[in-house]
């Protein structure tokens, strides 16, 4: 199998839930049955929140892109990164190395629209709107984003999860936030931030939802395989 490059540490639990998720998606007989992951755990990355919402922080891309290069000489084969704000990024880390970059904004939206989404709330970051790092691939797919009423909210949790909060006290806050998209129309929720891929248990039964970080999990899959 081809090993696949993870630039990881947008946090580290994100990164270690998204290692979780593709050795669970291996119906293994052996360890050499599973997929081999090359992880750049790095959490030194400049703040994403700091960099586009608060218009302090120090520019994530030469970072990003420096680990890209790593992975390459590390082995890496192609690259995926857990971290949806990131992707504002993806375009220089894609050119960063000559190996292909699973990007997984273009594949959730792809599965959205197999999914017959048409309005989906988002459960994001800010910064993900600010900077339209879904726009471009929901317009493609004709997918009409609802974006919170109080997004400080969400911002709240995300920032609390990266704190090391307990998420069941968290939860509440998280169920609010998706019932509020819900009364706002959407049809579909999506977890388009990988900290509240942590607390996905979390949500409402009662609507589709779908996890951004399980479309990357599926393609780390397919490509590692060929």
């Amino acid at each position: 199998m081809k090993p696949v490059g993870i630039l990881g540490g947008m946090g580290p639990e994100a990164t270690i839930l998204l290692m979780q998720k593709v050795v669970a998606a291996v119906p293994a007989q052996d360890d050499a049955d599973h997929v081999p992951l090359i992880v750049h755990q790095n959490p030194q990355v400049p703040s994403r929140i700091k960099a586009l919402i608060e218009g302090a922080g120090a520019d994530p891309m030469p970072v990003l892109m420096s680990m890209a290069q790593d992975l390459e000489r590390a082995g890496a084969q192609a690259l995926a990164m857990p971290c949806n704000t990131a992707h504002h990024y993806a375009m220089a880390v894609s050119h960063a190395t000559s190996l292909p970059f699973l990007d997984m904004i273009k594949l959730t939206a792809a599965h959205l629209a197999a999914k017959g989404a048409q309005k989906v709330g988002m459960l994001a970051s800010p910064a993900t709107r600010r900077v339209g790092v879904f726009d471009a691939c929901f317009a493609a797919h004709d997918l009409t984003p609802v974006w919170a009423t109080k997004e400080a909210g969400l911002l709240s949790i995300i920032k609390g999860v990266k704190a090391g909060h307990d998420t069941q006290s968290l939860a509440p806050a998280l169920q609010a936030e998706a019932e509020d998209l819900i009364a706002k129309g959407a049809d579909h929720l999506l977890v388009a931030c990988t900290e509240l891929s942590l607390m996905h248990s979390a949500l409402p039964r009662d609507v589709a939802c779908t996890d951004s970080l399980d479309c990357l999990v599926a393609e780390i899959l397919r490509v590692a395989k060929g």
